[in-house]
């Protein structure tokens, strides 16, 4: 039996680790990132920012992979771009998830749908 005297080191997250890449699909960061939120949508930007922030090694990655995340947005039928409000400022249109294809993602995991 060991005893706790408050000096151990904690296991280090292996994906929050600069070096080790998250074992998720671009479809299943950019599901995480819109269902970060409460209204569960979110810009381009807002998508870039949550995947640097929760995932460290995209911080260090080269711009590759924000490519991928456009790709994703505008090819995959799970994401839908919906146009700011008159009365809501900034640039750039919101990204959510179609309401049909949130089955798809369980825990923000993407799971695509067999043919």
């Amino acid at each position: 039996m060991s005893v706790d005297d408050g000096n151990e080191t904690p296991e280090p997250n292996p994906y929050g680790s600069k070096d080790a890449k998250p074992p998720y699909s671009y479809a299943s960061l950019i599901a995480q990132a819109i269902n970060s939120t409460n209204n569960k949508r979110m810009t381009l930007n807002g998508i870039y920012t949550y995947i640097t922030t929760h995932y460290p090694y995209y911080q260090m990655a080269q711009n590759g992979w924000q490519n991928s995340i456009r790709h994703n947005l505008s090819l995959n039928k799970a994401f839908v771009k919906v146009p700011r409000g008159d009365a809501e400022p900034g640039k750039g249109a919101f990204w959510t998830i179609d309401t049909s294809a949130e089955p798809q993602f369980t825990n923000g995991i993407y799971k695509r749908n067999k043919r």
